[in-house]
């Protein structure tokens, strides 16, 4: 192949380990990656980055774009900016908060279409699973969704309902019957309606409105359905560490299932949230440090497969300083990979374990067999990070589109100093360029 960009560092992240190397790429694909000193093919260009890091280029498969439809809260320019300026090569975005939502393949088509000239990243997209749209799922599936997201407590918006146990079960059904990938929103109905409801602005009240118990009784539901339909299915957003155990006890067993968390359940705690400030809300929420230490360790041990941001933005009115009536959501895509590499670096892990956790456990559940590793055959996707260098988030530098977030004032570890998308730099220390960003069907 004829080589057109030499990548070069002292520390590259490969599947063998950090290493001193020279990515040779060729027409948007990894070539080869060679030795440090490797001559330079003719007529390629080198990009010498020094010590900065170059790790592939994140990939996060839970993002709530909105548009159309509610493209007041977000839409795929901001987006995929943001994703961009945080190392983020390729995002899967979810089937809901948009109007329409992609529960048929003519939603699928309209949202693939507004999509198209605005992705400064790669985009894929997961369809919907209703109670009344069983016969859309295996057309979804051919047109090439990812998989399919249910809820099985109320979503928050009308027009995705949840589905109840039974229908749960008809969804999974049909959606074994082609291998296809259920990733559900996992809380209790029952739970939550029995827990206690206050308004206002104090944290502990709304923490106590979304208990544990309502997670592990889901978890422990869909692992019982998964089990008995030989079901794939995924966890989303995992925040009760309670659920762990009868995860690992489940992928023993050899039970389909996976999990992801997210870096406000990781780097966020509820002893620091202030009253009112509900710019921290989200469901199930954030919960107390001891549960966070224990997350950690399900990642350490692999129960807990990937981190991904749950991106899911909206207006500034609707973060009333209510806790009960506060739109829940955390934007996180342009600080996902500072914030968790503040904190693993904090708990002794390194940037290896960053990369399995968010960029080669996430491709790995889509089926993205292009994305999430810097090895030959793989698109030429990276994320050139400072890992020592400091700085203070200020919500007026990021790139969504209402530029609310948990974590200002935070200083986090970890600067992206560029990113790369098929071996073209698309974000560079801020500068964005235009959208080159392609869209993506499973297997595709």
């Amino acid at each position: 192949m004829d080589v057109n960009l030499v990548l070069r560092s002292t520390r590259v992240i490969t599947p063998e380990g950090t290493r001193p190397a020279s990515i040779a790429v060729s027409g948007g694909t990894i070539a080869a990656v060679l030795p440090y000193e490797a001559e330079v093919p003719a007529g390629a260009r080198l990009e010498d980055v020094g010590d900065d890091v170059v790790l592939p280029g994140l990939v996060d498969t839970h993002v709530h774009v909105n548009d159309p439809g509610r493209t007041e809260w977000e839409g795929f320019w901001t987006a995929t900016r943001a994703a961009a300026a945080g190392g983020i090569t390729t995002l899967l975005d979810m089937p809901l908060n948009s109007l329409p939502p992609t529960t048929t393949v003519e939603n699928l088509r309209v949202k693939q279409e507004v999509a198209r000239a605005k992705a400064h990243v790669d985009v894929g997209f997961w369809g919907g699973a209703l109670p009344d749209n069983v016969k859309d799922l295996r057309p979804l599936h051919d047109a090439g969704v990812f998989g399919f997201k249910c809820f099985l407590s109320p979503s928050g918006v009308e027009e995705f309902p949840e589905l109840d146990q039974e229908r749960l079960a008809t969804s999974l059904a049909e959606i074994s019957g082609f291998d296809g990938l259920m990733i559900v929103h996992a809380e209790d109905p029952h739970h939550l309606a029995a827990a206690p409801q206050r308004p206002g602005g104090a944290y502990a009240d709304f923490l106590a409105s979304r208990p544990r118990d309502a997670e592990n009784t889901a978890i422990e539901n869909l692992i019982d359905q998964a089990r008995r339909l030989n079901a794939r299915v995924h966890v989303l957003h995992l925040s009760s560490s309670d659920a762990l155990p009868v995860i690992a006890a489940a992928k023993a067993e050899g039970v389909k299932i996976t999990v992801e968390s997210c870096p406000h359940f990781l780097t966020l705690t509820a002893e620091e949230i202030p009253d009112g400030a509900t710019e921290f809300k989200c469901c199930p929420p954030i919960r107390e440090a001891v549960n966070q230490d224990a997350l950690w360790r399900g990642l350490a041990d692999g129960t807990i497969d990937c981190i991904v941001s749950d991106h899911s933005p909206s207006t500034a009115d609707l973060k009333t300083p209510d806790f009960a009536s506060a739109w829940g959501g955390i934007s996180s895509l342009q600080l996902g990979l500072p914030a968790i590499w503040t904190e693993a670096r904090r708990r002794g892990f390194d940037l290896t374990d960053v990369v399995r956790w968010m960029s080669e456990g996430p491709a790995r559940l889509a089926g993205l067999t292009r994305k999430g590793a810097i090895e030959a055959g793989r698109d030429a996707d990276f994320a050139v990070l400072a890992p020592e260098a400091t700085f203070t988030v200020d919500p007026a530098n990021l790139q969504h589109r209402n530029r609310i977030t948990a974590y200002a004032g935070k200083t986090l570890h970890g600067v992206v100093t560029s990113t790369w998308l098929r071996g073209e730099r698309i974000a560079d220390d801020g500068t964005l360029a235009e959208p080159s960003g392609r869209l993506l069907e499973r297997n595709n």
